[in-house]
């Protein structure tokens, strides 16, 4: 628990340091920040005083979708036959069409609009011009590169005239002018406001405010499973925009209407000339139909068929029965013609019909009978039995004769039946073939008046659905503009502005510090360079060279003291006293470091002296107010010894310093040679502290030559003025030639920023402590980044 609350308190204190870092990175440059900020609120005022406000309107439109259920009622099904339901993603392509905004524009006159100029900008007059302006052929103005540009003109409403260049021209009337044949109308939309500037027109190209039309217009469904479609259109006339969405609806609905109309016609003339055309047919098959039944003798031949199959069945039968009763007469014939051989039994007459027949047969065989029992007991010649005998001789013939006849008549019903029969039986062998040709026919007329039946219908349909057509939509909300603009956003524009302003100002600021090629930041050094910085020197104001003295507080004095404190870190000490001081290129500070250096070591009361080595350039003389006329060249030469060449300065009694001499010309041989080790072990056995300035290392190597013979190097570098490649060659020369126990001395570093409000480049967010001048007594006020 304890390493978490450890690593969440580190956390804290990182974004707190970042916030810090960024808070001092770019407080310093507020007067810059405010400037800018301030002229962008002004430019941000100024564009929303002068900027032309944009108003959104916006209509909702019911689509019959038939994947989301939109359903009809029955009747209005029944009515509607010819139309079919939407898909919402297709319509929303359809209303934002670019077919449907060109008949938009070309109904408002879109392509022709009116302006009034005013002195800065111009505003858009189509509620408030009198009148509006029609072209006879728009599209012949399609190419942007024929477009007009304004044109002024003015209106008598007196004499219902419009003048062009002079010219007059009547209202409602086309007239050539110079821009085409144009139309004058009244605006029906006209307002009359306030302002009198010139009203002008222009003419644009229908394709350019189609598509204008098109980047403005958002059609989108209100939610994902509705059929609700909301449009809307920004335009800085609201005006304008309703009547736009309105007229784009009323596009949108007449195109479906239309669309539903041209259907219905071409529907309508296809099925009557498909009944024209059936109803010929029709007749031809009918009359077909008549002459095949009218041929062959046909009612209804199924039914014609069953009754020649009955007949001929019955007629079957009743040969059958002929030939039964045929048989049964050949047996009463055979009876009789046999029945005086033997006796016999009188055969059945069953199936003959003639009493007559019977009663003959009852005669003969009961005569029959009783000759048979009178002759067993009574003589042949007895006259009973003659009279018997008699009787049955007559009514044989009488038999025989009327089976004869009956015979001839079965005989002829059979062959009149057998006739039928034939008849009857090549009629049942044509059914087929003649069922078979009248069903073809029936057939085809059954297609034919099922055709013309269907027809019929679908006229009656078409016409009813024609006379009915509505659109496959509803109109849910006209269209109505918001009451306040929707562009420009006032808040967002001056939020713009704010972060527009501090943009601009951080990137100056970038430019300014990120893409220079010289040192700014301390963390650059260190980036650099493995050698650490002993001291941070701000740049001093004032301009004087030497900054630090008697009862003077201020801060770089007391950088100077700090400076001086840390030698005492670098081994600097009674025993090791010698300190070496060169920077990377001429100006900068090397000889104000030095003899600043020494005065602060000479106020503590020991003895220092700064030897003036930079035998090319020197400045240190100059700086604490002792000639060079003679010097250490004259010590080098053998002109002078050390103690001839040793001066006091008027700056501080403990300080002494060796000005450089006249400039030899060989500078480094003269610093090579022996007598320079000479010089500082006396100095060694005199003074406290020896100080040295030498010349920078980049053009000469008098620095490489000296150090060894020193106990510290101080490496000069200057704010803003060091290139950071010299900075970075530190580390890379040292492996080669190294200078001894050296360490970085930031001079001149400045205050960050705008004016002087403090903040320094040392670590990115200020350097150096001290007291302000007249604050002895009351504190010091402590700086991050001072020497470690």
């Amino acid at each position: 628990m304890n390493a978490f609350q450890g690593r969440r308190r580190g956390a804290e204190e990182s974004g707190s340091n970042v916030i810090r870092k960024m808070v001092f990175r770019y407080l310093p440059y507020w007067p810059l920040y405010a400037a800018i900020l301030v002229l962008s609120i002004i430019c941000a005022v100024v564009y929303l005083r002068y900027a032309v406000p944009v108003y959104e309107a916006s209509a909702t439109i019911l689509i019959k979708d038939e994947k989301k259920g939109m359903d009809n009622s029955q009747l209005l099904q029944g009515l509607d036959m010819l139309g079919s339901s939407k898909i919402v993603e297709n319509e929303t392509e359809v209303i934002s069409s670019r077919q449907l905004l060109r008949q938009v524009v070309s109904k408002l006159h879109l392509y022709a609009p009116v302006i009034q100029e005013g002195k800065i900008v111009s505003r858009s007059a189509y509620t408030t011009s009198p009148i509006s302006i029609e072209v006879r052929e728009p599209e012949l103005i399609r190419d942007p590169k024929t477009d007009v540009d304004p044109v002024e003109f003015t209106y008598d409403e007196k004499n219902k005239l419009v003048y062009i260049e002079g010219k007059s021209y009547p209202l409602d009337k086309w007239g050539m002018t110079p821009y085409g044949e144009l139309k004058f109308v009244k605006n029906i939309n006209y307002r009359k406001g306030d302002n009198d500037d010139p009203f002008k027109f222009q003419l644009r190209s229908v394709k350019r405010v189609v598509n204008s039309l098109v980047t403005r217009l958002v059609v989108v469904p209100s939610s994902k499973t509705g059929t609700v479609l909301t449009l809307s259109l920004q335009d800085e006339v609201p005006k304008r925009g309703e009547d736009i969405l309105n007229e784009l609806i009323s596009a949108y609905n007449t195109a479906a209407i239309n669309d539903k109309n041209v259907l219905a016609t071409n529907t309508l003339n296809f099925v009557k000339e498909r009944l024209r055309f059936v109803v010929n047919e029709l007749d031809s098959v009918e009359s077909r139909l008549q002459q095949f039944k009218t041929q062959k003798g046909i009612v209804d031949i199924s039914e014609q068929g069953k009754q020649f199959l009955a007949t001929v069945g019955t007629n079957d039968q009743r040969v059958s029965e002929l030939n039964v009763q045929l048989a049964v007469l050949d047996q009463v014939q055979s009876y009789v013609n046999g029945r005086g051989a033997k006796d016999g039994i009188v055969p059945s007459t069953l199936g003959v019909n003639d009493p007559l027949l019977t009663q003959l047969l009852d005669k003969l065989y009961t005569a029959e009978t009783e000759y048979d029992r009178l002759r067993k007991t009574t003589a042949e010649n007895n006259p009973i039995l003659t009279t018997i005998s008699d009787q049955i001789a007559r009514l044989k013939p009488t038999i025989l004769e009327n089976l004869a006849a009956q015979r001839r008549n079965l005989e002829a019903s059979k062959r009149n039946i057998s006739s039928s029969t034939t008849q009857y039986s090549s009629m049942l062998r044509n059914i087929p073939t003649n069922e078979k040709e009248l069903l073809e026919i029936s057939r085809q007329q059954s297609i034919k008046n099922n055709i013309y039946t269907f027809l019929l219908q679908k006229r009656e349909e078409t016409a009813l659905s024609y006379a009915s057509t509505v659109a496959d939509s509803r109109l849910i909300d006209d269209a109505e503009s918001s009451i306040v603009p929707v562009s420009p956003k006032k808040g967002l524009i001056l939020l713009v502005a704010v972060l527009l302003g501090l943009f601009i100002a951080t990137a100056i600021i970038i430019v300014k510090e990120v893409l220079n090629r010289n040192v700014l930041f301390r963390s650059e050094i260190e980036e650099l360079t493995n050698t650490p910085i002993i001291a941070e020197i701000s740049q001093d104001s004032s301009k004087e060279p030497l900054v630090i003295g008697e009862g003077k507080r201020n801060h770089i004095a007391e950088e100077f003291r700090q400076l001086r404190t840390s030698l005492g870190y670098m081994g600097i000490n009674a025993r090791k006293k010698k300190v070496l001081l060169t920077s990377t290129i001429s100006g900068e500070g090397k000889s104000f470091i030095t003899a600043n250096l020494g005065i602060s070591l000479a106020l503590t009361g020991k003895k220092v002296v700064i030897i003036e080595l930079d035998l090319r350039k020197p400045a240190l003389s100059n700086i604490v107010s002792v000639s060079r006329e003679t010097g250490i060249t004259n010590y080098f030469i053998g002109d002078k010894e050390a103690d001839e060449i040793i001066k006091r300065t008027p700056v501080n009694e403990n300080l002494f310093i060796i000005p450089s001499g006249p400039i030899p010309p060989n500078p480094s041989e003269l610093i090579l040679s022996g007598r320079m080790t000479e010089l500082l072990t006396y100095l060694e056995g005199i003074f406290d502290y020896i100080i040295i300035d030498t010349a920078p290392v980049n053009p000469v190597t008098d620095a490489y030559i000296l150090s060894p013979l020193c106990d510290a190097t101080l490496y000069v570098i200057r704010h803003g003025y060091t290139p950071k490649a010299s900075v970075e060659m530190i580390d890379r020369n040292n492996k080669v030639r190294s200078l001894k126990n050296l360490a970085i001395v930031f001079n001149g570093v400045k205050a960050r920023g705008i004016g002087n409000y403090g903040f320094g480049y040392g670590y990115g967010y200020g350097t150096g402590y001290g007291y302000a001048e007249g604050d002895e007594g009351k504190g010091s006020k402590k700086k991050k980044g001072i020497v470690a």
